[in-house]
């Protein structure tokens, strides 16, 4: 009897489960969530007996690739061992491979300074695909490279770990191999290498998981990102000198159309996954090669500056904005200096003081209004403006304020238990360092450039507009964007790729 990849065996006494393989099925009982697994052997080879498994166990059964066969022995064979169940000498546990991301980030970039935490729609561009890979769910640790301070500050405040690189690999010269293979030096324990592109915000969890997958579970060694592209080529020449090009990829006299043809596939720069003997030969031997294909909507590299605004866009529609894109906000709370104001009073000739704010943002808070999200102000105890300047300010923004708050936990479980709202529902826009706490268990919460609180946290939303100069309306639109796609969420298998 002929079983596939995958196919699950099972009788009243054993449950198998069918894995093709060919070398390092190290860690299956690992990958595959089955109670009380058992491994066989990591060995390529087709076992003609389950004598040595417990009955009571549920068992993974490696098959030879090649006569990917089982026959109904399997099934009706009893244990004659079931004394070893917990016997660590008769079944030694197998450690599972420890699987990191890397994600290079050196500080002397050259097409655009400091690149890797320049802020993109909102979060800092290596913020987006450390943000994947730490909701994969299936990374191990996850490591940034560089050798710039300000990089790692950023790489640690959104959670990653940071190899601080050594000149030898830092230079304008240095290549990727080089700098993960001084990262697989010094981390021994670490077996497959998950090579990401900071350059990739597009970057989902989904596509590290299934990429992943291919090489813990189908067999292959080395996994590519690609994209599908409906391009014509042709040859380069020397013009100039009188060459003449050729077509490499069509032929003109029969033009096929866009349906009618598969297109071919690029490297489009997201990942590279490989085990880490590969890394270590120099890529010199790439084993079993795959490739992974992503979708054209997720295939964004950024190398040049006219690159940052398409890729916004871009971001903003199709990014991955973490599990608090699903946060349902019906409360914004605002601090008036450094969001809503930019700290500075204005004082007359007749002594009158006076505090700038901009339309912008007043126009924001009615957007949020509109939509049923209450907006409310908050003022610390060291809020620079007078209470009387502040109480106008809320006039004028036609929304309450919370005055001179000495601790904003206790205020916002006051405001909590009186609107009856839980925190997820909570937006919070802060500036300073006290802000952190609450800013950190919100629902959502975001910050202007340059606020002190933006050096203490992975805020979900930077704003470009500084404060009282459009903050506030650039996070009431993030927030509206949020809502929409979650009233929305876009439907990919919907798009018809055969006519586009």
């Amino acid at each position: 009897m002929f079983y596939q990849e995958g196919d699950i065996l099972e009788n009243e006494r054993k449950r198998l489960l069918v894995l093709f393989n060919t070398n390092n099925c190290v860690g299956v009982e690992h990958l595959y969530p089955l109670n009380d697994v058992a491994c066989l052997n990591t060995a390529p080879v087709l076992y003609n007996s389950l004598t040595s498994i417990p009955a009571t166990s549920r068992c993974v059964l490696f098959v030879d690739r090649v006569s990917a066969s089982v026959t109904t022995e399997f099934l009706r064979m009893e244990s004659s061992r079931s004394a070893c169940v917990n016997s660590n000498d008769c079944y030694p546990s197998i450690k599972p491979p420890h699987r990191a991301a890397l994600i290079l980030a050196r500080g002397g970039s050259k097409g655009i300074p400091l690149k890797n935490i320049k802020v993109l729609a909102g979060v800092p561009l290596i913020g987006w695909v450390i943000r994947a890979a730490l909701e994969s769910d299936v990374i191990d640790s996850v490591w940034v490279s560089t050798d710039h301070d300000e990089i790692e500050r950023v790489a640690r405040i959104w959670g990653a770990n940071v190899q601080r690189r050594s000149p030898e690999v830092s230079k304008d010269c240095s290549s990727s191999l080089e700098t993960i293979q001084e990262f697989i030096h010094q981390r021994p324990e670490v077996d497959i290498v998950c090579h990401i592109q900071a350059t990739s915000p597009c970057l989902q969890p989904y596509h590290i998981r299934e990429a992943l997958q291919m090489i813990t579970q189908q067999g292959y060694d080395f996994v590519v990102s690609v994209v599908r592209r409906h391009q014509f080529r042709w040859q380069e020449v020397n013009q100039k000198g009188g060459e003449f090009t050729r077509p490499l990829n069509i032929d003109v006299a029969h033009r096929p159309r866009r349906q009618d043809w598969p297109g071919e596939l690029y490297e489009n720069g997201s990942f590279y996954f490989t085990k880490k003997e590969i890394w270590k030969d120099g890529l010199t031997q790439l084993g079993n090669v795959g490739y992974y294909e992503m979708l054209p909507e997720h295939s964004v590299d950024i190398d040049v500056d006219i690159d940052w605004m398409v890729a916004e866009q871009r971001v903003l529609r199709f990014g991955y904005f973490g599990q608090k894109k699903n946060a349902r906000i019906r409360l914004l709370l605002c601090r008036v200096s450094g969001c809503l104001a930019n700290g500075q009073i204005f004082v007359s000739v007749s002594g009158h003081e006076f505090v700038a704010i901009n339309g912008k943002d007043l126009a924001g808070i009615r957007m949020l209004q509109e939509e049923d999200i209450e907006v409310i102000l908050v003022s610390g105890m060291n809020e620079p403006m007078p209470e009387a300047l502040l109480r106008t300010v809320s006039k004028q923004a036609g929304c309450d304020i919370e005055l001179r708050v000495e601790k904003n936990n206790v205020a916002i479980e006051r405001l909590l238990k009186e609107k009856n709202l839980h925190k997820e529902e909570v937006a919070f826009m802060g500036a300073e360092c006290e802000d952190v706490e609450i800013m950190s268990q919100v629902g959502l919460n975001a910050v202007a450039p340059d606020a002190p609180a933006s050096h203490l946290i992975s805020t979900d939303y930077t704003c470009q507009r500084p404060a009282g100069k459009g903050a506030v309306f650039e996070f009431a639109q993030y927030i509206l964007l949020l809502k929409k796609m979650l009233k929305s969420p876009i439907n990919y298998d919907r798009i018809d790729r055969n006519n586009f």
